[in-house]
């Protein structure tokens, strides 16, 4: 098998989709070269290669001989200063000055000051004013046409050579100085697009103060390893993720959550690269750095969006091929027909193939870049386009409808299953079964469920025992027994042969005996003979509860009831959700139906409960055999593969989780239900700025080819015009930057 290494290469001069295939298909020829996405918003291409078959120089080389460069590394790529500065009031001036030029040559050519021009002008003078001034532009022609290749300026530059045969020198030189103006044109309309992105990315620091043998220095970001103990000062931003070992802070997390209230960090609190350290000082202890904080992996993530393109820009870039020999085709038409080269050269000139190529990702680029700082991490535009039209929404219950930091209100023991006490420090001498609570004194019952601070000997047990075989799980209902534990001050054991059973529970052995910790399942797997859970339990399932079967050496030891709260903002977000027409929501949980039932009536949704991770997927796969489009919302962890199964997988909270950034479709940076209906009216604004752009890019070009055509839009109008649909989409698209 070939060996296989990735690369990241910068490439400079990429101005639009054509750009990027052009670079693609240079790299891709080459030997050795597996896969290779180009990226427009990133300026970049990850390359998959065999590294003894293909070398870094030969990727240059073939960069270059596609008319594009890569930057010497440490060196910036130089911008015209107006590109520095993408705000309205440029793309406004910008705006203007092509008023005045276009005026200017309305003007002209209505005085008939162009045949004058041309016919006092020499011709050597006027082939070396159209060479000069078209040298870029003819020469990415030759090197296109060279590799075999037609590009959108092939056409215009063959409409330049038919006016300067026709000895129209002045109309030429026109059309030239609007090719070149069409260039910085999509130049600046893909600045725009990148701003979002190049704006996010500034804000990672480059430098960190670090405490090394008592001493502070600042040193390099890329200096910097796990187990540093990092200094932030009031005012600075942090510069890596870690923990914090010593101090207190108000930390502004918007550049990864997107949520401008600052949250309190004190000692063990996480914290995040990229966020800001106000009104007190921190120690924190590195846990990553660069590429791996978090904030490095939603610019990863934002960058790399672009590969999972929406099957509406495939469809745009598809009518783009064509759309060039059907130019040609029509300029042949017009001049059998007329006997006109100036309509010829019109219809060359006017045609807009670039337009149709920026009419998607510019808008993509826009609104992904623009989501990011928002905190709504999107992985591509085909998520944008699948999130528009969907119509089925699945909710997961524990860490999604609800916050996710249950809390043990009930402890049942089995005070007479005759289970020892297995040496772990009580004492069994003396043991009373346990008074039962007045709302629990179920007649005949052998469980009985004391206030939590009225343990018995046997209660205890069993909040040891499950706190133990849980010691390490990191579902929320796990750090729920473990912080009951904690509270009761009971020591843990170290667990081991640990056997976890998916969407049931998990098994281990504590101080030489199996114990299970699970919902209901957990009975059928390892307590058959424990039989249907006794009337109390169903009591508590009624009133919303979540209950943890612990099961030792086969027997049912105990029943722990859990209590999580729903998210305040989720009924408000459903109401929205079903205002946009989203009818058809469903809670899908593996608890059981009677708190399932008691959570989803609370906020009007239907729901089915008692289900397995396998069930979960099986749903979704059930609404998309027919003909729905699914959208699935969870925590991003234990419900990675339903999440990766739906049509577009939505996690919550995933700040600081690497499962649920790269489980999802869509990350939300924090935990806000409000963020799904928002994240759904990006998708639908976006795809209807793309629709609109692709729109005005056929009927303009439709009405501009019919004009040049039939002989009613001169050579140098067409030029003109030319650069229209351009700054069109850049206009209509820049709307998404704006959006909060």
């Amino acid at each position: 098998m070939a060996a296989s290494e990735t690369l990241e290469v910068p490439i400079q001069g990429m101005d639009c989709a054509e750009c990027t295939l052009h670079v693609q298909h240079a790299i891709a020829a080459l030997p050795g070269v597996q896969t290779v996405d180009v990226l427009l918003g990133a300026e970049k291409a990850i390359i998959r290669l065999d590294p003894e078959l293909v070398s870094l120089p030969a990727i240059h080389q073939a960069v270059q001989g596609a008319g594009y460069s890569i930057p010497v590394p440490g060196e910036k790529a130089s911008k015209p200063a107006l590109l520095q500065d993408f705000t309205q009031p440029v793309l406004l001036l910008l705006g203007l000055l092509f008023g005045v030029i276009l005026f200017v040559v309305i003007v002209g050519e209505g005085l008939g000051l162009f045949e004058a021009i041309t016919e006092s002008l020499p011709w050597y003078i006027g082939l070396a004013i159209v060479l000069l001034g078209g040298y870029p532009v003819f020469r990415k022609v030759i090197q296109a046409a060279l590799r075999g290749q037609v590009i959108a300026h092939t056409l215009m530059s063959v409409g330049v050579v038919a006016a300067a045969l026709a000895g129209q020198w002045a109309t030429a030189a026109v059309v030239v100085f609007f090719m070149r103006v069409g260039d910085y044109v999509e130049h600046f309309t893909a600045e725009r697009a990148r701003g979002a992105l190049k704006d996010l990315s500034e804000l990672a620091p480059q430098t960190a103060r670090v405490e090394r043998d008592g001493q502070e220095s600042e040193v390099p970001i890329a200096t910097v390893i796990p187990d540093d103990i990092v200094i932030v000062r009031p005012g600075e931003k942090i510069p890596v993720d870690g923990e914090v070992v010593a101090g207190h802070a108000a930390v502004d997390q918007s550049t990864i959550t997107g949520e401008s209230m600052p949250v309190e960090a004190g000692l063990g609190a996480r914290v995040y690269a990229a966020t800001l350290a106000s009104q007190g000082s921190l120690k924190v202890r590195t846990t990553h750095t660069g590429a791996d904080t978090t904030f490095g992996r939603v610019i990863r993530l934002v960058e790399e969006a672009e590969t999972n393109r929406a099957d509406v820009q495939r469809v745009a870039d598809r009518f783009a091929g064509y759309f060039l020999p059907v130019v040609a085709g029509i300029a042949a038409l017009t001049y059998l027909i007329s006997r006109d080269p100036m309509s010829v050269v019109a219809v060359l000139v006017v045609a807009c193939s670039c337009s149709f190529a920026l009419a998607t990702p510019i808008a993509m680029l826009a609104s992904i870049g623009a989501a990011a700082k928002h905190g709504l991490l999107i992985k591509g535009g085909k998520y944008l386009e699948v999130l528009a039209k969907a119509d089925v929404l699945l909710i997961d219950k524990t860490g999604t409808l609800t916050l996710g930091k249950p809390q043990v209100t009930e402890i049942i023991a089995n005070e007479s299953s005759g289970i020892r006490n297995y040496e772990l420090g009580i004492r069994e001498t003396g043991m009373q079964p346990a008074i039962p609570n007045s709302q629990f004194a179920i007649p005949g019952s052998q469980f009985a469920t004391p206030n939590l601070q009225q343990l018995t000997p046997r209660q205890e047990l069993i909040l040891q025992l499950a706190a133990s075989a849980e010691r390490y799980s990191e579902h929320p209902l796990a750090e729920a027994v473990r912080m009951a534990a904690r509270q009761r001050e009971l020591s843990l054991y170290e667990p081991v042969e640990f056997e976890a059973y998916p969407g049931v529970g998990l098994r281990a052995r504590v101080n030489g005996n199996w114990v299970a910790v699970g919902n209901r399942h957990i009975l059928e797997h390892l307590a058959p003979q424990a039989g249907a859970s006794p009337e109390i339990a169903a009591t508590l399932e009624a009133q919303g509860k979540t209950l943890m079967y612990v099961v030792v050496d086969g027997i049912l030891g105990g029943i722990l009831a859990a209590e999580d709260t729903q998210r305040g903002e989720v009924p408000q977000s459903i109401q929205a959700l079903r205002a946009m027409g989203l009818h058809h929501i469903e809670l899908l949980t593996g608890d059981n139906p009677r708190t399932a039932a008691a959570l989803a009536d609370q906020i009007g949704i239907g729901y089915r409960a008692g289900l397995l991770p396998q069930d979960k997927i099986a749903i979704v796969r059930e609404y998309q055999s027919q003909g729905h489009t699914v959208i699935m919302v969870g925590d991003g962890v234990n419900d990675a593969p339903s999440l990766a199964q739906a049509d577009v997988g939505i996690a919550m909270g995933a700040a600081g989780s690497d499962v649920a950034t790269e489980a999802a479709h869509i990350a939300l940076m924090r935990d806000d239900w409000s963020l799904v209906p928002e994240v759904i009216r990006i998708a639908r604004r976006t795809m209807g700025v793309v629709k609109m752009n692709i729109w005005f890019t056929v009927i303009y070009n439709v009405i501009g080819l019919s004009l040049a055509a039939f002989g009613l839009l001169p050579p140098v109008f067409a030029a003109a015009m030319q650069s229209i649909p351009d700054l069109g989409i850049l206009a209509n698209s820049s709307r998404l930057l704006r959006q909060k």
